[in-house]
């Protein structure tokens, strides 16, 4: 009986070992198949292209909780072919941990998920849990000027290699030369500054409405006296001082974006929208809008200066109860397609002329965002000492 039992009992350590030996291998071979398909995954990501580069119908994005501002925000990125030549050339990230977090690497996932599949949507919660890691709140709405400045923002340091900033650069970034001048002596000061979005105001001084873009954006460049509490300090004269403020523009990017300010705490303690008829045409011409007085910039840079309408992203609603959507002309088939996170159709000028805005339809959709597109692209920009 005891023999018997001592075999029975070598016989269980036997399957027991044989099992975790099973199991180890097993194991093994699951890793190294998750290793292979994500080799693979990579290698397909490399060569993905725009959404506007496929022949395949625009696809839209789910609604996962007021992220109507995300979605519309991702479709004018992913419909710029500039910008996913740019994304499909990134470093991927090498371990797990890494790709969960990298905004650019999970932008690519989402827009591969976008091509390749044959759904009429997909969901974009990957993306925005990613986002999250970096203090971008899920499930709240978001202001889409800001959002945007967000994600390029995310994208550029997170994009490692330099070549590729430089291009992220010269597809977004706007150069303006300030100008200072102090009104009781000589002292001037001039310095260069970037930014991403030319933003806009769609009042003047005097907080009446202006009526076209081309008045907005002449507003935007008229010198401003600066007095009372926005004096600033003259190093000549020692003390706060009334300046004159004046904007010229020095560089204009591939993919300009017009933040047209149509939230305003104009003569009230809370934040209003202004939805007044604005209209913005489909060709802008800096050059014929613009004085000499009010651009730093050779006549190569500025013969470039001829855009044309590629996106806009449009609220409606109120401020705390609102909602976006995206008009993006596909930039191969020359068609406008209205991205309204999930339904996604193809629509008319006529239909984008509808964003125009109206003062008596305050929760009417009003463009908000405007992206144009130049016409004649231009050698990388080199800056200008300020």
């Amino acid at each position: 009986m005891g023999q018997r039992s001592g075999r029975q009992e070598g016989s269980k350590k036997l399957e027991l070992a044989l099992s975790k030996t099973m199991e180890v291998e097993a194991k093994e071979q699951n890793n190294k198949e998750e290793a292979e398909e994500s080799k693979a995954k990579d290698q397909r990501l490399t060569s993905v292209f725009g959404v506007a580069d496929l022949k395949n119908e625009p696809v839209g994005l789910y609604n996962i909780g007021r992220s109507c501002c995300l979605n519309s925000l991702l479709q004018v990125f992913f419909m710029n072919t500039h910008f996913t030549g740019i994304l499909r050339r990134i470093t991927v990230p090498l371990c797990a941990t890494q790709k969960k977090k990298n905004v650019p690497y999970q932008m690519l996932l989402l827009l591969e998920e976008m091509q390749c599949g044959k759904r009429k949507a997909v969901s974009p919660i990957a993306f925005a849990y990613c986002l999250s890691v970096y203090r971008v709140k899920l499930f709240v709405q978001h202001d889409a000027a800001q959002l945007f400045l967000t994600l390029w923002n995310l994208t550029k340091k997170q994009v490692k290699k330099p070549e590729l900033v430089e291009e992220l650069s010269d597809l977004y970034i706007i150069c303006v030369q300030e100008h200072l001048a102090c009104q009781k002596c000589s002292f001037q000061t001039k310095m260069n500054s970037s930014m991403l979005t030319l933003p806009l105001p769609v009042l003047d001084s005097n907080s009446c409405m202006l009526k076209t873009l081309e008045d907005c954006l002449q507003s935007f460049f008229h010198p401003k006296e600066l007095t009372d509490h926005n004096m600033c300090f003259c190093e000549q004269c020692g003390k706060k001082t009334p300046f004159l403020q004046s904007m010229k523009l020095v560089h204009l990017p591939q993919t300009l974006t017009i933040h047209l300010q149509r939230f305003s705490f104009e003569k009230s303690a809370y934040v209003h929208k202004l939805s007044h008829y604005l209209p913005f045409p489909q060709n802008l011409d800096f050059g014929a809008v613009l004085t000499e007085k009010q651009c730093q910039a050779d006549d190569n840079e500025k013969a470039a200066w001829q855009y044309e309408l590629f996106a806009v992203i449009a609220h409606s609603g109120s401020i705390s109860c609102g909602h976006y959507c995206a008009y993006i002309r596909s930039l191969t088939e020359c068609k406008w397609y209205c991205f309204n996170d999930s339904e996604v159709c193809q629509v008319s000028w006529d239909d984008v002329k509808c964003t125009y805005g109206h003062s008596n339809l305050h929760w009417g959709e009003t463009a908000y965002l405007l992206f144009y597109m130049k016409k004649h692209p231009q050698l990388p920009y080199v800056g200008v000492s300020g």
